[in-house]
């Protein structure tokens, strides 16, 4: 067993976890499930069956990665975040076979007790804020804010604001990495 698991976490027989994994305290892996290496799940996580996580991923206490979630390296989802995987749900109408997939891209943060409402993707390097009601794609590296969310800016790599216009183009450079950021029609690259 190449990762970590305290005692009162549950992870089923068939789930494949990778190296240098951190599994804390009541947490629930299901069989399915497939998890990098150096991921960190933290108190009270529940991950579901047909769910595949990158590597470096961090989930905070108390998220549950439903089935048909995917979330690509370098992730993070911060506490009590939601993901759902109905878009109409009834108590009384089965629609386990109308999941729809989230995907969530390299990099991307998503803050604290924000909502990821199925069928929706988060481009690389976005960031959601606390609180936000993600209910449509997000491009990547945008600042994600509100209820519902909507644009309010762009975020590097490195996880600061960027000063670019939301409408036209643009060039800016990360004051941490020195990394310029060019903004066209409403796409945002880094140069290479």
């Amino acid at each position: 067993m190449g990762f970590q698991k305290h005692e009162t976490a549950i992870v089923d027989s068939g789930a494949t976890i990778g190296e240098n994994t951190r599994i804390w305290h009541w947490v629930h892996v299901c069989a399915g499930a497939v998890i990098g290496s150096g991921c960190s799940l933290g108190q009270n996580v529940f991950i579901g069956n047909r769910v595949k996580i990158g590597d470096n991923v961090k989930i905070q206490n108390n998220v549950s990665v439903y089935d048909n979630v995917f979330l690509s390296d370098d992730v993070f989802c911060g506490p009590s975040m939601v993901f759902t995987n109905v878009y109409n749900p009834r108590s009384a109408v089965s629609r386990k076979e109308e999941y729809r997939d989230t995907r969530v891209e390299r990099g991307a943060t998503l803050g604290a007790n924000c909502t990821i409402v199925c069928g929706t993707a988060i481009g690389e390097y976005a960031f959601v804020a606390a609180g936000a009601v993600v209910n449509r794609d997000v491009p990547p590296f945008a600042l994600m804010a509100g209820v519902p969310a909507r644009q309010i800016g762009w975020m590097s790599r490195f996880g600061e604001r960027l000063d670019l216009p939301l409408g036209g183009d643009g060039d800016a450079v990360c004051p941490h990495t020195g990394d310029v950021y060019r903004l066209r029609d409403g796409v945002c690259r880094i140069e290479q």
